[in-house]
């Protein structure tokens, strides 16, 4: 078991992912928790020109071109960024991680999900999210969201893909939270940063403080069977 806390957080365009990381990020500052946040594709030098491509390029790319290149970021991330940190006992906060790919190139580009598993897990090193959480937001609300902000306005190549493609992406993230109820927790983003942001509080202290007790049952049972 990792003796970090990894959480990431999930949702379509405009679900206000970015806003939520930087309440999150100075609630732990606050309170003193020693933490790292990245993004995914991102994170580090290498990570950050496959970004370029994946979200810049002018190119057509195949749904299978574009969760490969996905997944060597994914490596690269957890191999330079992830794994240490949490090797470390930090608070690990993540822009996106697999789940991204499974709704994406999975349910809304139509890869195969065995097939998107299978090298996941290959990419990932055992570095499985503590606690995921998923913005709930329509692509019309989402939308008017980002339409509303000059910062927000300009749409990447993902982002282009309309609203057939990401009503399929929200489709999938709740089929994601149904398949993974012990893991993933659905808020719904309409709702104002204030209020989301003391549940996502909520969610994670008490996630995080059942972590801590697990951890510290297993180092005492492997005290007591060393002293048998």
């Amino acid at each position: 078991m990792n003796k970090g806390f990894l959480v990431t957080f999930e949702g379509g365009e405009g679900c206000g992912k970015s806003t939520q990381i930087k309440l999150f990020t100075e609630f732990l500052k606050k309170n003193k928790f020693r933490f790292v946040v990245s993004r995914e594709p991102g994170g580090t030098p290498v990570c950050e020109e496959i970004r370029k491509v994946l979200l810049s390029s002018k190119s057509e790319i195949t749904s299978k071109a574009e969760f490969l290149l996905f997944s060597s970021a994914r490596a690269q991330h957890v191999a330079e960024v992830v794994k240490p940190s949490l090797e470390q006992g930090k608070v690990v906060i993540l822009d996106r991680f697999y789940d991204s790919s499974f709704a994406y190139q999975g349910y809304a580009g139509n890869l195969e999900v065995k097939e998107i598993e299978e090298i996941t897990k290959f990419a990932i090193d055992g570095c499985v999210p503590d606690l995921t959480i998923i913005f709930d937001i329509s692509y019309e609300d989402g939308i008017k969201r980002k339409n509303a902000d000059v910062n927000l306005k300009t749409l990447d190549r993902i982002e282009s893909k309309g609203e057939s493609y990401h009503n399929k992406v929200r489709a999938g993230y709740l089929q994601i939270a149904h398949d993974n109820p012990d893991r993933v927790v659905v808020l719904d983003a309409t709702k104002t940063k204030e209020e989301i942001f003391e549940e996502v509080q909520d969610i994670f202290l008490e996630r995080f403080n059942l972590k801590i007790q697990k951890i510290r049952k297993n180092l005492n049972e492997k005290i007591r069977n060393k002293n048998i």
